[in-house]
Formats: structure tokens, C-alpha cells, sequence
């Protein structure tokens, strides 16, 4: 890797001139490989917009088959937005006008929350959401050490990994190495996540495959479609280029196989709002709005708007990006709202990073650390700050806004209280233990939010020393319980219990070492409540 993606501080700035252009050049190869299919989901055109429909995972395998709903849009701020420009520091505002004698906005035109914040006048189109009560501001976002780099630092929150760790694998994706079972067989009806507007991410990213292909004339995949399977990943060579087919191959069906239900929940359903058409976020906001509304079954979308990386006259296209913003999510919620799909629709932005505290030379700002994140959705139960505000006059020792929330601790709070999944699973897939954030407004308890929570909050423990497996789950109701264990082919390998249980909490316990069954990884599925969990155990020697 290079220098200047393992250094905090190179690349930052302009000044730093071929080290800037030089992470540039990295974050535009990545997509140029995105592009040639080489990365990333299945892509496919609608209206000049590129889709990238993600492969199954046993988490968003889940999400399709449980009782809940819901729906989680991240929306990607590419660039590193500038959020003293953004949520306007009413308590210190002197010394923000100081250090930014050019950028600064005049108080008179800042929209006053209350005594503490302001929302930039840009952001004039997205009160209705916060009157309503469907927007929260969490304040100084980050994570310790933070790197400067657009490419490392995209990749260490996409990853939701430490600064030096590692990001060969998304927070979601990552869960690509436990995957449904027999995916090339038999893969989900609906894509599982979709990305939109953007090349693939590593968001998605699992270790091992990511299912890509790139297709731009979405009418050829549907008429592709109908022919169910374009190639036989199974006829191939018997040596190295024949599993290369076989990935290959495999990648471009799995595409044919999303083609017809995207464009059939896309042909389902009409936007009932006015979106800005001249809006790439608009646009893709658009489509995300009519395939919910067209009966899709995918529960993770992705959109993504670009140009926040204002090292120079920001103030042309600081302004644009925010009412780019906020017409786009008023008018989509406004859309959802029409047909009722508002209430389960969650979105959350990020950025790779904030911006510095003073504006440099070139009326513009570089890149700095801690920054707001956003999140949007009736189901917050009210508007709100969330977090510790920013202390300009106290930075860290780089000069740069220290963080006080770390972003992990919000995905995994998004993950358990508003995709339903059990605490340590969501410690699993972030690889670290998290921290509940009070104020966010999601649950996932019964009569919250009128939600009725599918989550058992199972959990499987491993004693290897004595070769013993406990299954631990909490029922809200009596119920029939069935825990079956899969191979990775997808081979069923036995049923640890099958009857009925009463409310309350259950533990089966399985002792693989009285049993004839191989070292090695496996899956388990546990049906309980009408809903189906699934997940990967090992078992050792």
C-alpha cells in the first residue's frame, strides 16, 4: 500500500500535490475496475442510472425472510463533507467566523434550531422533516487516528475497521463468507442490497466474491430473465480457468436472476412526488422510492452523491450539494409517505471525513477529521441533536476536530434497533464489542414504533476445549422450534430440536464430539415465531 494511504496526513490538502492527485488516482482506479465488472455487484441501467445488486449474505438473508419490513438507505457524502458548514455552531460563533472569514455564513441568514445549532440555509427544504419529527443530527462522528486519505479513510468506514485494520471486507459484506448455503443454486428471488448511482462498494465487499457484472440496457436483462440461466457455471475445465468460468459465470446468472424483479417491482409503482430532475441524488432517490413502493424484496439500498471534496471556492458548490440534499430526501420521504412504505424506511449518511476547522488559502477547506452524521425516517419518534458538539477552539493534536461517537457504535445500533438483529451478532459482524447510543429513537421492542420485533435474540456459545455448542434464545410466545444443521454445500447434517417450547428463555446444548460429524464449518437454521435465523458455526477437533 501506498505511503500516503497509511499516513494520516498526506493527501489532505492541495499542498499536498502529488499525493493528493495520487489518492485521486486510486479512488478513480477502483472504479474504473468497478466499472469493468472486476468489483463489486451486479449492475444494471435504469434512466442512466447504474444499479448494483448485491449478493446473498446470512444476515440480509434474514432480513428477507423475518417478519419485519424495514429498510435501510445509506446515503454516501463522497468527499469529505464540511460539517461546521453544515450544523452551524451558534455556541462558538465568533471564533467560527473568525477562521473562516470568507465561508462563514452571517447570522442573520443561518436557520436557528435553537441556542446551540443552525442548519446551513441550504438546508431550508429539509425542515418539514425536522418539524416533523423525522430527522437527527448526531454530532462529532469519527473514529481514533483518524487517515486523511479519501481511498483509506472511505475504505476504514465502509470496512468498519480500526485505521490500521483491516478492509479487504464491508460491515455488511463480510458475511459473504457465511453465506445461504447453496447460493449458486438456488439464490434469493430478490437482491438482497442494491447500490445505485455509484460504483460497487466495499461496503458490500465480502472476503472472497462479490458477484459482479456490469450491463447497461436494462430491457436486455429483462428479456434475459426469461430465459432463467444464461450459462452452465458446472460445464467447465477441470483445472485453474475452469474455476474462473465458474465464478464468472456464476456472477453473470445471478444478474439475470435480479433483472426480472427489479424491473418489475420498477414497472409496479409511479413516483407521487416532484423530484429535481436535474438531481443525480434526486433521481436515485427516485428509483429506490418506486422499487420499495413496487413490492421489492430487498431490504439494503445504497445511493451516493459526489463533490464534497471543496478544497477550493466552496462556497459555489458547498450550498448546491445541501439543497441537492435536501430537496432530494423531503421529496423521497414525501413519496414513501403517499403509499405508506415511510414508516419502515430508515436512512443514514456518512462520509469519509469532515473538513478542517479554518478555511485555507484557496477559499476552500481540506480534509479533517470529525463530522455530523444524519439520519432520516418517521420511525425516529422526534427530532434531535445526539452527541457531544464540536469544541473548535480545542482540537486534537493535528489541529482537526476531535470525535466523541464513534461511527461503529452507530451502524451496530442500527444493525440491533432498526434491522432487528441480535446484540452479538452485531458484535460478530463489527468485530468488536459496540456501544448503545441513548436518543437515536429506534427499537426494536414489541408496541415501539408499532413494531412488532421478529428478533429471538439468539446467540450460540463454543466450548472447544470440551467440543460443546449452546444455543441460547429468548421466545416472546410459545412456539415450534426447529435447529437444523446445513454442510457448506447446503446438505442437511442433522436436527438438534424440533417441538414445541414455551415463552421464555431456551438453551440446546450439542455435543459434536459424541458424534460423527467432521471438523469444519457449518450453518445452522433455527425456525421459530413463523420467522427463519441462520448463521455459521465451526466445529473444531
Amino acid at each position: 500500500m501506498c505511503d500516503h494511504h497509511t499516513s494520516n496526513r498526506r493527501g489532505s490538502s492541495l499542498e499536498d500535490g502529488q499525493a493528493h492527485e495520487k489518492d485521486h488516482q486510486l479512488w478513480s482506479r477502483r472504479a474504473f475496475l468497478s466499472r469493468m465488472g472486476i468489483a463489486g455487484g451486479a449492475a444494471m441501467m435504469f434512466g442512466g442510472l447504474s444499479i448494483n445488486a448485491l449478493g446473498s449474505t446470512p444476515m440480509v438473508d434474514a432480513l428477507v425472510n423475518a417478519n419485519s419490513d424495514r429498510i435501510l438507505v445509506l446515503l454516501q457524502m463522497k468527499g469529505g463533507n464540511d460539517g461546521l458548514n453544515t450544523i452551524i455552531p451558534l455556541y462558538d460563533f465568533s471564533y467560527y467566523t473568525q477562521v473562516r472569514p470568507t465561508l462563514a455564513f452571517k447570522e442573520r441568514d443561518v436557520i436557528k434550531m435553537n441556542s446551540t445549532y443552525g442548519f446551513s440555509p441550504d438546508l431550508n427544504d429539509i425542515l418539514p422533516l425536522w418539524d416533523r419529527g423525522k430527522m437527527k443530527v448526531i454530532q462529532s462522528v469519527g473514529y481514533p487516528d483518524q487517515n486523511l486519505s479519501h481511498f483509506r479513510s472511505t475504505d476504514i468506514w465502509s470496512a468498519a475497521s480500526e485505521s490500521d485494520g483491516d478492509a479487504s471486507s464491508g460491515w455488511l459484506g463480510r458475511w459473504l463468507d457465511v453465506r445461504h448455503p447453496d447460493f449458486i443454486n438456488n439464490p434469493p428471488s430478490d437482491p438482497p442490497a442494491i447500490q445505485i448511482g455509484s460504483n460497487a462498494h466495499l461496503v458490500f465487499e465480502g472476503s472472497q466474491i462479490n458477484m459482479s457484472v456490469a450491463v447497461a440496457d436494462p430491457n436486455e436483462l429483462y428479456e434475459i430473465a426469461q430465459t432463467g440461466q444464461l450459462y452452465d457455471p458446472q460445464a467447465v475445465p477441470n483445472n485453474c480457468y475452469g474455476e474462473q468460468l465458474t465464478f464468472l459465470r456464476t456472477i453473470a446468472n445471478n444478474t439475470f436472476n435480479y433483472a426480472e424483479s427489479i424491473q418489475q417491482s420498477y414497472n409496479a409503482s409511479r413516483n407521487q412526488a416532484e423530484y429535481e430532475t436535474e438531481s443525480d441524488l434526486g433521481n436515485q432517490l427516485a428509483l429506490v422510492a418506486r422499487m420499495i413502493k413496487g413490492g421489492l424484496n430487498t431490504k439494503l439500498y445504497m445511493v451516493s452523491i459526489d463533490g464534497f471534496d471543496t478544497h477550493a471556492n466552496q462556497a459555489d458548490t458547498h450550498p448546491q450539494l445541501m439543497r441537492d440534499i435536501s430537496h432530494a430526501l423531503t421529496a423521497f420521504y414525501e413519496d414513501l409517505e403517499g403509499s405508506g412504505d415511510d414508516q419502515r424506511v430508515l436512512t443514514m449518511t456518512f462520509s469519509e471525513f469532515g473538513r478542517r476547522i479554518e478555511e485555507n488559502g484557496s477559499r476552500g477547506t481540506d480534509h479533517g477529521s470529525a463530522a455530523p452524521m444524519f439520519l432520516f425516517g418517521p420511525s425516529l419518534n422526534g427530532n434531535g441533536f445526539i452527541g457531544q458538539a464540536a469544541k473548535l477552539q480545542e482540537p486534537d493534536d493535528y489541529g482537526n476536530l476531535q470525535f466523541y461517537t464513534d461511527f461503529r457504535d452507530i451502524y451496530a445500533n442500527v444493525l440491533e434497533n432498526w434491522l432487528c438483529i441480535d446484540s452479538q451478532t452485531v458484535n460478530d459482524v463489527m468485530g468488536r464489542n459496540h456501544t448503545m447510543i441513548e436518543g437515536l429513537g429506534i427499537t426494536c421492542l414489541e408496541g415501539g414504533n408499532g413494531y412488532n420485533a421478529p428478533s429471538i435474540g439468539h446467540r450460540v456459545r463454543s466450548s472447544y476445549a470440551i467440543g460443546q455448542l449452546e444455543f441460547h434464545y429468548t421466545l416472546r410466545e410459545d412456539s415450534h422450534v426447529r435447529i437444523t444443521f446445513f454442510d457448506m454445500q447446503g446438505r442437511k447434517v442433522m436436527v438438534l430440536t424440533d417441538g414445541s417450547e414455551q415463552a421464555g428463555p431456551q438453551k440446546h446444548t450439542f455435543n459434536y464430539r459424541q458424534t460423527s460429524i467432521k471438523p469444519g464449518y457449518y450453518a445452522y437454521t433455527i425456525e421459530a415465531l413463523d420467522t427463519t435465523y441462520s448463521g455459521k458455526f465451526m466445529i473444531g477437533r
